[in-house]
């Protein structure tokens, strides 16, 4: 099984910790739009041999395109893929774009999972981030979703500066009082050459505190493993039966199809990636030619990939896989490189399968770049 992810670039507004590929001018997201299509159709002999289980529309704001939009291009992926018959269609939204309407029109689609950008339901630290919608709207739109749509997720933010436990846990009960099946929370993260980044270093916003967030973070996954969700991945709970199959096959290493500027794509053996310009992608496209480049992954990327994404998951790195998959040399280093983990309780091996602790969770990045290896082929 495989996945199909459409990014379609545009935000009413940037937020000041954003660094993902968009344009807050809709001037061209008709032409934009139709250029999806055409990457559709010219990309599906890459995938004539996969069954699409998911379609995913990321971004930017997908939410900004009509319903006309997103049914065109629902259309498109099953006229020119094979696709099974009830895959799961995701739709990032953010909540000021939410109203009554718009939600029913969407359960009126094929449209049958909501990945709702909330962050926060606290103005302040909405009015920090530069979010378009405010906090009676991030309640609003959660509950209106919950009348049409079983299957919701919600992101939220922790680590924000001047946002203390209190608050924090604030937004997990907000939260957890609409009883949706999936959150997913990020620490917010300080890009280079976005307006967050500038403002920390005028000293007009505090710095982010790494061991704050860490203490977010124990704080959220105690909650939540308390009220029934499953922390089946780093950043990503769940009840049972409802975690994101998109997200989840990109964990495990399937395929997918990265569709629109600046999308990732692979196929097991090469990872491609669209140009970051909206003009330059439909200039291609009105070519006939993909705005895309390709790299063959070598034996070692694949490892590292492997490492990166398993150490995130509750499936863990299986030893097994390792050595059969990359040979017994790469299988000695793994096991080398992760013994002080061990040792230290971040790491612990259960049934042949190498998993971060409790402890070792909110470090599973670092730990993993610390098993990586970067001289062999």
């Amino acid at each position: 099984m495989s996945g199909i992810y459409l990014h379609i670039p545009f935000c009413k507004q940037a937020c000041h910790y954003c660094d993902f590929h968009f344009s807050t001018s809709l001037k061209k997201k008709d032409a934009m739009v139709e250029a999806l299509q055409k990457e559709l159709q010219l990309r599906k002999n890459e995938f004539a041999e996969e069954v699409i289980e998911t379609i995913y529309f990321g971004g930017g704001t997908p939410s900004l395109l009509s319903i006309e939009d997103l049914q065109v291009l629902i259309d498109t992926v099953v006229d020119n893929y094979s696709v099974v018959e009830s895959p799961e269609i995701t739709l990032e939204a953010n909540p000021d774009d939410l109203t009554a309407g718009l939600i029913e029109a969407l359960a009126n689609t094929k449209i049958n999972r909501l990945s709702i950008g909330v962050q926060s339901f606290f103005e302040t630290d909405l009015k920090l981030m530069n979010r378009a919608h405010n906090a009676k709207e991030a309640e609003r739109c959660v509950e209106m979703a919950s009348k049409h749509f079983k299957n919701i997720s919600i992101d939220l933010i922790y680590g924000i500066p001047g946002m203390d436990n209190q608050r924090w846990i604030q937004n997990i009960q907000k939260a957890l009082s609409y009883d949706i099946p999936h959150i997913s929370s990020y620490a917010l993260t300080v890009e280079p050459r976005t307006a967050l980044a500038k403002f920390i270093q005028k000293g007009v916003v505090d710095p982010v505190d790494d061991d704050v967030a860490q203490e977010h973070f124990h704080l959220l996954v105690d909650r939540l493993l308390d009220h029934g969700y499953i922390h089946y991945e780093l950043s990503n709970f769940g009840k049972k039966g409802y975690f994101s199959k998109n997200n989840t096959a990109y964990w495990k290493g399937k395929k997918y199809l990265g569709i629109g500027p600046s999308a990732h794509s692979f196929n097991g053996s090469q990872r491609s990636w669209n140009i970051s310009s909206n003009s330059k992608y439909l200039k291609i496209l009105e070519e006939n030619a993909l705005p895309l480049e390709i790299e063959n992954l070598t034996r070692t990327d694949r490892y590292n990939e492997y490492v990166m994404t398993g150490l995130r998951t509750i499936w863990g790195v299986s030893l097994d896989k390792v050595k059969d998959d990359f040979g017994p040399t790469y299988h000695q280093y793994l096991l080398k490189q992760a013994q002080k983990y061990i040792e230290e309780h971040l790491l612990f091996i259960d049934k042949g399968t190498l998993l971060t602790s409790k402890k070792g969770k909110f470090l599973a990045d670092g730990i993993a770049s610390d098993l990586f290896l970067v001289n062999l082929t």
